[in-house]
C-alpha cells in the first residue's frame, strides 16, 4: 500500500507503529510503518522513514513496540445493561430473562439509566480498543445522544417487541419512535440507525412484516437475536410450524440487511441460505457459553461465505465488553466445534472483529480496515509486555495472548479517545461513583 495520489505534505496526525495490521489485504502485517491522518480520514499508509520525509504532521504519535489495528467493532451490545453486570449469573436464558432481567428493567429503566449505563460502557470499550458498537436497547434516542456526545461510533437499533415498556406502550408507538430516531440521525457521520426487533419469540408476524417493509424503504439494517437456543427452535416449530429462519424467510427478512445474532442452532441448509442471501451473522461466544445457549458454527459459516462478526452481548450475560477476550474465545471455540485446529485462524478472527463487524453494520466503506480514504478509527496495542513476549507472530499475539489492558491509544475519526491508557474527556472516578449509586438503587429494587 502506498499514499493516495492527492495526499498533501501536511497532515493532522502521524501514527508510527512497529507493526501496522491493515486487515485488508488479509493477514498482512506491515513492519515499521506509519498511518497519516487528515480531516479524520486515513490519507496514507507507508514506511515510517518515508512518512517522516513526506509529511509535516501537527501531531506525531510514535509507538515502536505496538501494533496499530483498526478499532474493534462490537457487533452486538446492550450497553445500558452495564449497570446490571452480575445481578443474575449462572442461569439458563429464559429463567435469566423472565425472572431476573425483565423485572429489574421494568422497575429501573428510563432515560437516566440508559444514559449512565451507556456512558460506563463507552469508557470500558475505549479502554479495550473498541471504537464502534451495534446497539440494541430501549430509549435509543438517549443512547444515540450519549454516543454522539462522546464521539463514539454506533449503530443504534430501535427495539420492536410485542409488550409495552417504559420506551413505548404499543406497536404504533414503537414504530413511531423508530421513525423519529431515523429522521433525527439520518446522515450523521458517527451514528447510524437500525430496526431491532427483539427475537422471533417476542415479535409477531405483522410486526416483522412492518419491519421488513420499512427496512426496505429506508435501506437500514435489521438487528435480531435468532436461533439462539434449542428451545427457541422447538417453540417456533410448535407455534408456527417452521424453524425461526424459515419463518423470517417467509416474511421477507432473510437478506443482506439482516444482522442475525447468536445463530447457535443451524443446519447446513440454513448456513447456505445465509450465504446465498448475504445475511450477516454475529457470533457472541462468551455469552452463549455462559448461558449454555449452544455453539455458533463459526467456521462453517465463514467457509460457506457468510460475513462473520463478533460481539460481546450485554454485560448482564457476559459479563464484560472485552473484545480481546471475545476474539480469543471465538477462535478457540471454533476449533473445538469444527474439530479442526485450522478453523477460524488468528487473521480471520481479527477480520471478523473489525471489517466483518463494520460490514454487518453497513459501515464497511467507512471503517474496519486501515485503508486510504477510510475513517481513522484506530487502536494501538502495546506488545512489549512480558505476556506477549517473545513476539514471533503479531496476529497470533493479538488474538491468543494480548489483553485489553495492553491497548495504549485509541482514535475515532482521527480524534484521540485514549492516550497512553488515559481516557480523553471522560472522568473515570465520576463514572465509577455513579455506577456504585446504581448498584445501591438496583439493590433496593430487588429487596
Amino acid at each position: 500500500m502506498t499514499t493516495s495520489e492527492t495526499a498533501a505534505s501536511r497532515c493532522d496526525l502521524l501514527i508510527e507503529a512497529g507493526y501496522v495490521v491493515p486487515v485488508e489485504p488479509h493477514a498482512v502485517v506491515l513492519e515499521d510503518h506509519a498511518v497519516a491522518v487528515s480531516g479524520g480520514r486515513i490519507v496514507a499508509v507507508l514506511p515510517r522513514a518515508e512518512a517522516r520525509a513526506r509529511f509535516q504532521a501537527a501531531d506525531v504519535v510514535s509507538r515502536p513496540q505496538a501494533a496499530l489495528i483498526p478499532g474493534l467493532v462490537n457487533a452486538h451490545t446492550h450497553n445500558p445493561m452495564t449497570l446490571l453486570r452480575g445481578i443474575a449469573d449462572d442461569l439458563p436464558l429464559m429463567t435469566w430473562l423472565r425472572e431476573h432481567i425483565w423485572p429489574v428493567e421494568a422497575a429501573a429503566i428510563g432515560p437516566e439509566f440508559v444514559a449512565d449505563g451507556t456512558t460506563l460502557a463507552i469508557a470500558e470499550m475505549l479502554r479495550g480498543g473498541t471504537t464502534c458498537a451495534n446497539e440494541n436497547y430501549f430509549f435509543a434516542d438517549v443512547q444515540a445522544a450519549v454516543y454522539k456526545k462522546h464521539g463514539f461510533r454506533a449503530l443504534v437499533g430501535s427495539v420492536i417487541i410485542d409488550f409495552p415498556s417504559a420506551w413505548a406502550r404499543s406497536d404504533d408507538e414503537y414504530f413511531a419512535r423508530a421513525g423519529e430516531l431515523h429522521d433525527q440521525w439520518r446522515g450523521d457521520p458517527l451514528i447510524g440507525t437500525a430496526f431491532a426487533p427483539h427475537a422471533p419469540y417476542t415479535v409477531n408476524d405483522a410486526n416483522f412484516e412492518r419491519v421488513r417493509m420499512l427496512s426496505d424503504q429506508l435501506d437500514i439494517p435489521v438487528h435480531l437475536h435468532t436461533h439462539e437456543t434449542a428451545q427457541e427452535i422447538s417453540d417456533s416449530i410448535r407455534l408456527h410450524g417452521q424453524r425461526p429462519l424459515a419463518r423470517l424467510d417467509r416474511l421477507g427478512l432473510v437478506n443482506d440487511r439482516l444482522i442475525a445474532v447468536h445463530m447457535t442452532q443451524l443446519t447446513d441448509a440454513e448456513i447456505h441460505l445465509c450465504a446465498e442471501r448475504g445475511v450477516h451473522v454475529v457470533h457472541c461466544p462468551e455469552s452463549n457459553l455462559k448461558l449454555a445457549s449452544g455453539f455458533c458454527p463459526a467456521c462453517a459459516l465463514v467457509r460457506a461465505g457468510v460475513n462473520l462478526a463478533i460481539g460481546t452481548d450485554g454485560c448482564a450475560s457476559n459479563n464484560d465488553l472485552d473484545m480481546f477476550s471475545e476474539n480469543r474465545t471465538a477462535a478457540i471455540l471454533a476449533k473445538a466445534v469444527a474439530n479442526d485446529a485450522t478453523a477460524l485462524d488468528a487473521a480471520t478472527t481479527l477480520r471478523a472483529a473489525t471489517l466483518g463487524g463494520a460490514r454487518a453494520l453497513g459501515f464497511g466503506e467507512k471503517i474496519g480496515s486501515i485503508e486510504v480514504g477510510k475513517q481513522a478509527d484506530l487502536a494501538c496495542v502495546d506488545l512489549s509486555a512480558l505476556e506477549t513476549q517473545p513476539l514471533h507472530h503479531v496476529l497470533s499475539q493479538l488474538v491468543y495472548a494480548a489483553g485489553r489492558h495492553q491497548v495504549s491509544d485509541v482514535w475515532i475519526a482521527g480524534q484521540p479517545k485514549l492516550v497512553q491508557r488515559e481516557l480523553v474527556g471522560m472522568d473515570v472516578a465520576a463514572i465509577t461513583a455513579n455506577a456504585r449509586q446504581w448498584r445501591d438503587r438496583i439493590r433496593s429494587i430487588r429487596a
